[in-house]
């Protein structure tokens, strides 16, 4: 029998059996309990992921308080969009280390009350709270606030009723429950378990969906079966690191759209690329069936290992990135673990297994901490990992756990915002229709492959032999109903209407009316409540592998290996299984975040299309959100390049060379470091940015490609893994 909850992070078994006030930061065990919350509150990507931000700062800005005055604050004595935090510095207590932590716990604690208060778990969250609270030897009848000469406890108190009022002001509509402005969907609900036919106003905009009843990925059961777009309007929350040159406002109806990193739109009806995304979805519904007998390498030695060049921008890229009949996409997986120097051991399991495991591991849900906070739990798993080090970047000294926590909470909390404020400005904007949606519409209208055959419509889907074909004469399901015959029908996963106990059944892979067509998800659910493009699992899994990897210095998951165990019969939620062991596997932060954008194309949830510009604009989200934190640690008021310059000269070591230079856009750069080197290699940009970094392992002559980088001057770092510069930094010319 399957368990009765769903343990959707990584070794959490491991972390409960561990009591928390023994081994980790005050950081780390609030940073524990507001996950915990989030995975009985309704489940909000957008909400938690400004949640799990704000707490950062509330941890960051209190621990910074009782510092050197040599790093930056977020809010506190700061001004931020309008909103002013006073502050007039601190009295140096005795015990540094206590005051912190102090000023810490009572600035979350007021927070947490604050924001969990009308969460359908609110009353389990405040046991949890206030148990942490008391345990750490606090009065959770003190509510006193103060700044200058004030105790931990009054500074906590401030911070906290500072961040509550600057979260009422900040653009997000907390006041009114984070209720929509002003949008309104052009198209009437589709109700999935009607074979009615979709009836789009706009074929290329939202669909909502009209559920028996709505169940959220938190297990939550909503009042109303018709649940509206959830956040679309979520652009205009000030962000953490977001550029105002990389913000647009765009108007529709009278009303404004903020979106930054605007994409462009995506394809639309009268297309051949809207066809083929569709339809590639329709085809990977094919492989969720375990006993279609393929099975594949799922380790790293066949799957991870994709370069941001790898990644498709041209329709003829994207159908050779995708493997549209048998799965997957251009991995190349990895030769060696860069720290045994041994092969990735293969692990042969069921396409289908891999398939549905990864679907509902990435889902994250029920019981869910949302997309944003599984990546806290993911850098959680490597925080306690043996292997693992707490050096900054992975160089200089071991840190304390609590500044390790609160400057790694602050950097993917960032991101995390950002990359939400981000993909739903986007999916507000351009409202771009879901799959269950396209397939079943444009297969009501026919098919799109042969003007002579039957069925034709030049808005129809594309047929793909084996996978979507026509009902013909003699047909199975031509025998259910003559009327069948011309209809349009996909070989896919028969829907949960297949399975009546999910512990012991599996809806299984067969011929279906395209009208009957479900994603593998939950009757309760079908479909995220919002638009799909852009992709937010891709957004906010690529900006976290980009923290992770520069925070951490290393892109390799402690011991080039991170894992998740699916037991067999035990871990599937939405259908029996898997029928054996599966273990996630990911070399790299990267992989990890690869196969989390793989994840919603088997579970039918987005195309291709949603799902790469979401890593590209991941790619940048969390680069800038670390920039942002980086400069904030360093107390930084001028640019990186500035620091560079005043620092990078050093003698007695080998010169470091370059060429071309000046170097052609779309071109390669070519390093010699002069000796094998282990480290880090960055350029920056004239603003201060980083926009490179490659993790060295012993490599003397290495090239990266250049093909985004804008005209300009450059400043290339090589920094050895004892922290010292290999050689003076060299300026770069892009022309």
């Amino acid at each position: 029998m399957k368990p009765t909850f769903r343990i959707s992070s990584l070794l959490l078994a491991i972390c409960l059996a561990t009591p928390v006030t023994a081994q980790h930061s005050v950081a780390r065990q609030w940073n524990d309990v507001l996950l915990e919350a989030i995975r009985v509150d309704f489940a909000r990507p957008t909400v938690h992921s400004r949640n799990l931000f704000h707490t950062a700062v509330a941890l960051y800005d209190a621990w910074a308080a009782y510092g050197d005055g040599t790093v930056e604050t977020f809010l506190l004595g700061k001004t931020v969009a309008g909103y002013t935090c006073g502050f007039d510095g601190v009295t140096q207590p005795a015990d540094l280390q206590a005051a912190r932590e102090e000023a810490m716990s009572y600035a979350v604690y007021q927070l947490l009350l604050y924001r969990f208060v009308a969460s359908p778990g609110a009353p389990e969250s405040y046991a949890g709270f206030r148990s942490l609270f008391r345990t750490l030897g606090h009065d959770i009848g003190f509510i006193e606030r103060g700044t200058s000469g004030s105790s931990p406890a009054r500074l906590g108190n401030h911070l906290a009723n500072c961040i509550i009022e600057f979260g009422l002001q900040d653009g997000s509509q907390e006041a009114g429950g984070y209720q929509s402005f002003f949008y309104e969907p052009v198209n009437m609900p589709l109700a999935p378990a009607l074979p009615d036919p979709p009836q789009l106003v706009d074929p290329n905009r939202w669909q909502p969906l009209t559920l028996e009843s709505f169940i959220d990925q938190g297990g939550n059961q909503l009042d109303g079966n018709t649940p509206g777009f959830l956040g679309p309007e979520w652009g205009r929350v000030v962000p953490f690191a977001l550029s105002a040159a990389d913000r647009q406002v765009f108007e529709r109806d009278g009303n404004p759209y903020t979106v930054y990193h605007d994409p462009g739109a995506p394809p639309h009806l009268n297309t051949e690329d809207y066809k083929w995304n569709f339809a590639l979805v329709a085809a990977w519904s094919s492989h969720l069936h375990p006993a279609d007998g393929v099975f594949i390498d799922i380790s790293p030695a066949s799957i991870g290992n994709i370069r941001v060049e790898d990644l498709p921008t041209t329709s003829r890229q994207y159908r050779e990135f995708y493997n549209l009949t048998d799965g997957g996409d251009a991995s190349r997986g990895w030769e060696l673990n860069p720290y045994t120097g041994q092969p990735y051991e293969p692990q042969i399991v069921p396409r289908a297994d891999y398939a549905r495991v990864l679907a509902e591991f990435w889902a994250d849900g029920p019981d869910s901490e949302t997309p944003p906070g599984h990546w806290f739990k993911i850098l959680n798993y490597v925080n306690d990992h043996a292997l693992f080090e707490r050096r900054y970047r992975g160089v200089g000294p071991v840190l304390d756990p609590l500044e390790w926590d609160v400057k790694a909470y602050l950097a993917l909390g960032g991101a995390m915002h950002d990359a939400a404020v981000t993909a739903w400005g986007i999916k507000g904007w351009y409202d771009y229709i879901r799959p269950i949606s396209a397939l079943r519409y444009m297969a009501d209208l026919g098919q799109s492959s042969d003007a002579e055959a039957q069925s034709y419509h030049p808005d129809g889907i594309s047929l793909v032999p084996g996978f979507i074909e026509v009902v013909q004469q003699g047909d199975p399901l031509a025998a259910l109903s003559a009327n069948n015959v011309g209809r349009i029908k996909f070989k896919a996963w028969r829907g949960p209407q297949a399975i009546s106990d999910p512990d012991f059944d599996e809806a299984g892979v067969d011929w279906i009316l395209a009208q009957n067509w479900w994603p593998y998800q939950r009757p309760s659910f079908v479909t995220p409540p919002f638009a799909g493009y852009i992709s937010g699992h891709s957004t906010f899994s690529r900006a976290a592998a980009e923290v992770m990897t520069l925070l951490t210095g290393d892109e390799y998951f402690p011991g080039g290996m991170g894992e998740f165990r699916a037991p067999a019969d035990e871990f599937l939620v939405f259908e029996d299984g898997p029928s054996m062991d599966v273990t996630l596997q990911w070399a790299t932060y990267r992989d990890a975040s690869d196969q989390t954008s793989l994840s919603r194309i088997w579970g039918g949830i987005h195309p291709p299309v949603d799902d790469i510009p979401g890593r590209l604009i991941g790619i940048q989200v969390g680069t800038d959100a670390f920039a942002k934190a980086d400069r904030m640690f360093r107390g930084l008021t001028s640019t990186a390049i500035a620091e560079v310059a005043e620092t990078g000269v050093t003698t007695g070591l080998v010169s470091v060379t370059v060429w071309p230079n000046p170097l052609r856009q779309g071109t390669g750069l070519r390093v010699n470091l002069g000796v094998s080197t282990t480290g880090q290699l960055e350029l920056f940009n004239v603003l201060g940015q980083r926009i490179v970094r490659r993790i060295l392992h012993g490599e003397r002559l290495l090239q990266f490609w250049t093909g985004k980088m804008a005209s300009g001057l450059y400043l290339l770092r090589v920094t050895a893994a004892d922290g010292r510069r290999r050689g003076t930094p060299r300026i770069l010319l892009v022309e």
